[in-house]
């Protein structure tokens, strides 16, 4: 089944981080489709990719002829169709809290950071590399804040976000985490979010799925 899978994405992109995450951690075989998002005017804006995916934006997954797009429905998706491992939990509250998790991050704290919103803060407002900077960090940080106070406050968080296995909150924060350290961000505020980071980092799931090891990386990124 996994031969069936193609996914078009962006080495860069943290919601394409997080499905290489989760679609690594159900050892799902995938083909890996490029589409550069600044190369060319941006690749996302062809026609071609446009007919797949209205909205112009990675990443968008392909399973059987089946086109599916946004991040988090993505995960769910895979969730419901190969069950095992799972990245939500058995019960409700379980799921709802995972869910908020990642939520967090990507309803709250990526769109911020988005590159076409970046891009219309330089052509529409004039923001310099450090105007940027001081946004995005303003942004993550507020975000990060809370999801530390999250997790590190309730009983439910394990080795990972919730419990002892990685889930669909952990594919969202390792990726936001790596954008946090792009935009040189101190990370000492946030003990427990590190240390979940570290936990996945140890695992080849998320070792697979960073920026630097995809396909269309920069070489000697």
């Amino acid at each position: 089944m996994g031969q069936d899978l193609v996914l078009y994405g962006y080495w860069r992109s943290s919601a394409a981080y997080r499905v290489r995450i989760a679609l690594n951690l159900k050892g799902l075989d995938y083909e890996s489709r490029p589409v550069h998002l600044i190369n060319n005017g941006g690749e996302q804006h062809a026609p071609e990719f446009q007919a797949l995916n209205p909205q112009e934006l990675v990443p968008c997954l392909v399973d059987q002829g089946r086109v599916l797009t946004q991040s988090m429905a993505i995960m769910e998706y895979l969730d419901e169709t190969r069950p095992t491992p799972a990245l939500l939990p058995a019960d409700p509250a379980g799921r709802a809290r995972v869910r908020a998790l990642a939520q967090v991050v990507g309803c709250d704290i990526h769109p911020l950071g988005n590159l076409r919103v970046l891009q219309h803060l330089v052509t529409q407002f004039g923001a310099d590399d450090a105007a940027k900077g001081v946004w995005s960090r303003h942004w993550i940080g507020l975000g990060l804040q809370a999801l530390e106070t999250m997790l590190a406050g309730n009983v439910a968080t394990g080795r990972f976000c919730h419990g002892d296995s990685p889930s669909m909150a952990d594919a969202c924060l390792v990726p936001q985490v790596y954008n946090a350290v792009r935009w040189k961000m101190p990370m000492d505020d946030y003990p427990t979010i590190r240390r979940i980071h570290e936990a996945c980092q140890a695992l080849d799931a998320f070792q697979r799925a960073v920026p630097e090891a995809q396909p269309d990386a920069p070489k000697g990124s």
